[in-house]
């Protein structure tokens, strides 16, 4: 067995980048070491706050956060998205979703009906304030999302998608088969 020397310990965030930046392709990827694995998390850290930065400074203005940026997503996605739906997607308790949604219907962003057959349920939609906002901040994701595709190109889009399903749980790959299955349907897999 060949003995790989480790790497030298990183002392700056130039260094995790230069590191980052500058990795060899991944060959055997049953075999990756340790730093291998520290590096792609460090780069899913830093994907997922610059990919927010943007959307991030709008909800800012608006008294926002991160947990409005989800609930807006979904129920955007979801129209008609059951409260107990929302719940389980964003695996938060009750009091936390209430703290989320009270400011978003408040002002006017998300409306709370009625079920149809059920009185009791409490379904969530966009009013067109919210959808506006919504769609506002998905174009701020979407530009960065559509730069780093374009560089990347298919192939490593291909294996970048598989590499998040990969890390998605049983109930989020349901809900991304059916999406994918029936991209102009409405998707319930929750």
């Amino acid at each position: 067995m060949q003995h790989v020397p480790s790497p030298a310990p990183l002392s700056s965030s130039a260094d995790l980048l230069t590191a980052a930046s500058h990795s060899p392709p991944v060959a055997g990827l049953l075999f990756l070491r340790e730093e291998e694995f520290r590096i792609a998390q460090d780069m899913l850290f830093f994907a997922f706050r610059d990919l927010n930065a943007a959307p991030d400074a709008i909800l800012h203005e608006l008294g926002f956060g991160r947990a409005h940026h989800r609930a807006l997503h979904w129920i955007g996605r979801l129209p008609d998205l059951k409260v107990g739906e929302l719940l389980q997607i964003l695996g938060i308790t009750k009091q936390s979703l209430a703290r989320v949604l009270g400011p978003l219907i408040r002002q006017g962003f998300v409306e709370q009906g009625k079920g149809k057959t059920d009185r009791r349920q409490r379904l969530l939609t966009l009013t067109e304030k919210g959808a506006a906002l919504e769609r506002k901040l998905f174009e701020c994701s979407r530009e960065r999302l559509a730069a780093a595709y374009r560089d990347a190109g298919g192939q490593a889009v291909d294996g970048f998608r598989k590499v998040l399903r990969g890390m998605t749980s049983d109930q989020g790959r349901k809900y991304l088969d059916a999406a994918e299955a029936g991209r102009h349907q409405r998707v319930r897999a929750f």
